[in-house]
């Protein structure tokens, strides 16, 4: 990622357009902020940035619109802005394809995490091996240990852990996690979903400490970065 990566903030509250330029200045991005979803679009269209920050509530077009017209022709990565009590329009975005989330108030610290992480690409080919908090992901072999013991993991359990090793820092919504794991007719059964999640937490992680896999609630799951 260059120093300089270019992010387009969209927010239409003058306090918060200058909170996220000032927040970025400081992390080492170039900001490009506008106050509309047609701007943002336009602003797009002119010179493509590196990755997008948009407020969910827009006085034209809302964010879900600005993100599925942008992801008819743009990979960018695309973080939303929501308001408590905007879950549903969160969950839109996301389904429009959008990466991850922040919810307001949010933290400058936060925000830039999120973004590092969806500035992350993931490699064209596998990494050989993943290192998560002790856990060794080995994606070459197929397996899993944890200082020098190896955990027994279902090949359903491991490829979940693959999308969301190799996806860590991102949230991976469920319907993602569904159709990457097990297949597009299987996009709405979250209940088989948090069964395995819970069996995949159970072996991988540790007695103590912070949890391997975070849950965002009636979203979806990611590990962090």
């Amino acid at each position: 990622m260059s120093d300089r990566a270019r992010v387009l903030i969209c927010d239409d509250e003058p306090q918060i357009l200058r909170a996220l330029r000032v927040i970025l200045r400081d992390s080492g991005y170039e900001a490009v902020p506008v106050e509309g979803g047609e701007e943002a679009l336009d602003a797009a269209a002119v010179r493509l940035p590196q990755a997008a920050i948009l407020d969910l509530m827009l006085p034209d077009i809302d964010g879900v619109e600005v993100t599925k017209r942008l992801r008819e022709w743009s990979e960018m990565p695309i973080i939303v802005l929501s308001a408590v009590g905007e879950e549903d329009a969160k969950v839109r975005a996301l389904a429009a394809g959008a990466d991850d989330y922040v919810t307001k108030p949010f933290g400058p610290q936060e925000l830039v995490a999120r973004l590092r992480a969806v500035l992350r690409r993931v490699p064209g080919d596998e990494e050989p091996t993943i290192e998560l908090d002790g856990l060794r992901v080995d994606l070459a072999a197929s397996t899993v240990s944890r200082g020098g013991e190896e955990i027994h993991l279902t090949p359903t359990e491991f490829k979940l852990l693959r999308v969301l090793a190799r996806n860590r820092g991102r949230l991976m919504t469920h319907r993602a996690l569904l159709r990457e794991v097990w297949g597009p007719a299987w996009s709405e059964d979250t209940p088989t979903l948090r069964t395995h999640i819970a069996n995949l937490r159970r072996k991988i992680e540790p007695d103590e400490g912070e949890p391997l896999i975070r849950t965002d609630p009636g979203v979806g799951y990611r590990i962090a970065a």
